[in-house]
């Protein structure tokens, strides 16, 4: 339970990041912020497995890049869902994906698989 919540807490991080940095994101109010990330969760959890199987083909012939355009169509997909929630169009959905990615990365790379933040020392 504990890991869910700290991964609901690192997407809500990268959204607000998302919004703060990316001119075409307008999230509004907290509790929004909050449904939002748990909204996405969900979507990564459900429907982008299977948009990448289905997709695999035109992502092997990108390498990969792909992938990009499926994660912005997952925060698209959040944004149309919630009424508070707006992105203005794919490239601003598409940099938001990536925020939002990148503060996960960073995030979670600092905390680690236990959720307990690692320092990185020598022993």
């Amino acid at each position: 339970m504990v890991g869910f919540l700290i991964r609901w807490a690192v997407s809500t991080l990268g959204l607000w990041v998302a919004r703060a940095l990316v001119p075409g994101i307008r999230i509004e109010g907290a509790g929004t912020l909050w449904l939002a990330a748990l909204l996405l969760g969900f979507v990564n959890a459900v429907v982008r497995p299977l948009l990448v199987v289905f997709t695999f083909p035109i992502t092997l012939l990108t390498l990969g890049l792909f992938l990009l355009v499926i994660n912005a169509a997952m925060l698209g997909l959040v944004a149309a869902l919630l009424e508070r929630f707006s992105i203005d169009g794919f490239w601003s959905a598409l940099a938001g994906a990536l925020v939002v990615s990148l503060v996960s990365w960073l995030v979670t790379s600092s905390i680690g698989s236990s959720a307990q933040i690692e320092l990185f020392v020598s022993r």
